[in-house]
């Protein structure tokens, strides 16, 4: 019998989900999103459901992401229709959290990236276990973030959402609280305990105080002053330049960050850049338009299947970017991927 890929139950006054691929890093395919979906849709209307609760089955993720080998064997196939399917359903699905009627608990631990953000950050409260670890690592990949980040990476204080996109940096539990990227801080061995809490039909704001513990440290936050004079300039050249200034100056810090924006695909940063500068005044519905009409032009780039095929195929880390460098990008290009799509526009 084949395992199910998301359990969607009742537990009391609580609707659960569990995401149930551990073996693939609890990584999003298409049925877990339109299950996921259905199950909300049910909820929403469900007197006897008060709170939503949604984890992670085993012990290293809560979702890595959405299946990034199926949508590069759909691409490569040229089945660009069932690709797009893909994210214009996930999309929805993002909006459909960040909008629901009744309180939507993301009860993360382990690896969230990606399409993990999608289904957590848009929630009303992100629980972080201590072994939360962040990332929107889609520019290694010749990808963007996505899932609604271009609404709220630029919505991070201090540049912080510049730094995370434009360098693929993790995130841990401390660092996402320091940084307004999570609500609170539940160690795991205590999530049972909060679930128990809204089964049995206690208010959610309650449940969470009543199991919540003392954020740990934060690394980054040392560093916050050199992520906020370094990623504030308009172009990723004055970005680079800031940043190798504090590297000469003795911080290994910079020269890390400079280094990690250096292997990336000059296409996706360019496009990034604009996402973090324009998604601050957008609202959700604005930001998953525009996400859309990028992802629709990179699924036929050369960078998306080379950066996947280096970092996930392949694996020999190598990628060979079309372009190599940002300043061989023209403004019109990047341009371009922002435009309306003539026919094919995300629908709410």
């Amino acid at each position: 019998m084949t395992e199910q890929e998301v359990i969607c139950e009742r537990s009391g006054h609580c609707g659960t989900i569990t995401l149930n691929r551990p073996h693939a890093l609890n990584a999003l395919t298409l049925n877990m999103v339109r299950e996921i979906a259905a199950a909300l849709d049910c909820w929403a209307s469900d007197p006897r459901i008060g709170s939503v609760a949604i984890t992670g089955a085993g012990g290293k993720a809560f979702c890595a992401g959405g299946d990034i080998r199926i949508l590069y064997q759909l691409g490569k196939a040229g089945h660009y229709i069932e690709q797009l399917s893909f994210w214009r359903e996930e999309y929805r699905l993002n909006r459909r959290i960040k909008l629901y009627p009744k309180p939507y608990l993301a009860l993360a631990d382990g690896i969230v990236m990606g399409g993990g953000a999608g289904i957590s950050l848009h929630g009303a409260s992100v629980i972080a276990g201590e072994n939360f670890t962040f990332a929107m690592p889609e520019a290694g990949i010749g990808f963007v973030p996505d899932v609604g980040a271009t609404f709220f990476l630029p919505r991070l204080p201090g540049e912080a959402g510049r730094y995370l996109a434009l360098t693929g940096a993790r995130l841990t539990c401390g660092d996402a609280l320091a940084f307004n990227a999570v609500s609170v801080h539940v160690p795991k061995a205590q999530h049972a305990a909060l679930i128990e809490r809204l089964a049995r039909g206690e208010e959610a704001e309650a449940a969470i105080a009543a199991e919540r513990a003392m954020p740990p440290a934060s690394a980054l936050l040392q560093h916050s002053g050199v992520v906020a004079r370094c990623f504030a300039p308009a172009s990723l050249q004055a970005i680079l330049g800031e940043l190798d200034a504090e590297a000469r100056a003795g911080s290994a810090f910079a020269h890390s960050a400079a280094s990690a924006i250096r292997a990336k695909s000059p296409t996706s940063l360019a496009i990034i850049l604009r996402q973090m500068q324009i998604g601050a005044k957008m609202d959700i519905d604005q930001a998953l338009k525009t996400e859309f009409r990028i992802a629709a032009r990179l699924a036929k780039s050369h960078d998306y299947y080379e950066g996947v095929r280096a970092l996930i195929i392949d694996k020999d880390n190598l990628p060979r970017w079309m372009p190599d460098s940002a300043e061989s990008l023209p403004q019109e290009d990047i341009d371009a991927y922002f435009a309306p799509l003539p026919g094919g526009e995300l629908e709410f």
